[in-house]
């Protein structure tokens, strides 16, 4: 199965010189926030797969419009053809007029997800919009990612965890994918296609112990 995942920044490959033929064999979206839900719907009606996507920080318009043809699993757990997906919005607090979260907030949020954690039996690829804390966040308030996200990883080691929030021009030598204990860290910004079904993870998954975090 291949993943589109998309966050961050509109793609002139996905919408002004958008050629179906390029993405033709794209089973399913994954928007990882902070993209126009006018972006999200063109690529919905285009590619005519699902799209499940989280808020960023930025994507307040969504709770007025939000993206048509698409599915917001933020605080849910989805299944598509055997994958368990679960998804957790927003970015950490820094203003009062955006989708943003204390590390406290986020801690509840997991909280009230959990049951369907339960009830699913675990997660395959977790969606967020922030990245988990000491890997691919940056160390001002906006872009610290959240610990509660690393304690995810450890309980429930999903396969992926796909995040966007920080660009991969913020810095030199950012990194786009990182593995961390078992799970594949991946930053969607942009784009990324992920082929699930291929291997346990990309093969340039560089390794971090989690207790070293």
């Amino acid at each position: 199965m291949k993943i589109l995942v998309v966050a961050d920044r509109e793609e002139p490959l996905l919408y002004d010189y958008f050629n179906p033929e390029r993405f033709s064999d794209i089973d399913l979206v994954i928007s990882c926030g902070d993209l126009p839900g006018e972006y999200l719907s063109f690529i919905a009606t285009m590619l005519n797969v699902p799209v499940f996507y989280v808020r960023g920080n930025h994507d307040v318009s969504y709770a007025s419009r939000p993206p048509e043809g698409c599915t917001n699993i933020d605080g849910r757990v989805v299944n598509y053809k055997g994958i368990r997906i679960a998804g957790l919005e927003g970015s950490r607090r820094y203003t009062d007029d955006a989708v943003q979260y204390s590390e406290r907030e986020m801690f509840w949020k997991l909280i009230a997800l959990k049951p369907k954690l339960w009830l699913s039996r675990g997660i395959d690829i977790l969606v967020t919009h922030a990245p988990p804390y000491s890997v691919h966040d940056l160390p001002d308030v906006c872009h610290q990612g959240f610990k509660v996200f690393l304690k995810m990883i450890k309980s429930y080691k999903p396969r992926y965890f796909l995040h966007g929030h920080v660009h991969l021009n913020y810095k030199a030598r950012q990194e786009r994918i990182t593995r961390v204990a078992s799970t594949c860290v991946v930053n969607g910004h942009g784009f990324y296609i992920l082929n699930y079904e291929t291997s346990d993870g990309p093969g340039d998954c560089s390794t971090v112990p989690i207790g070293a975090l």
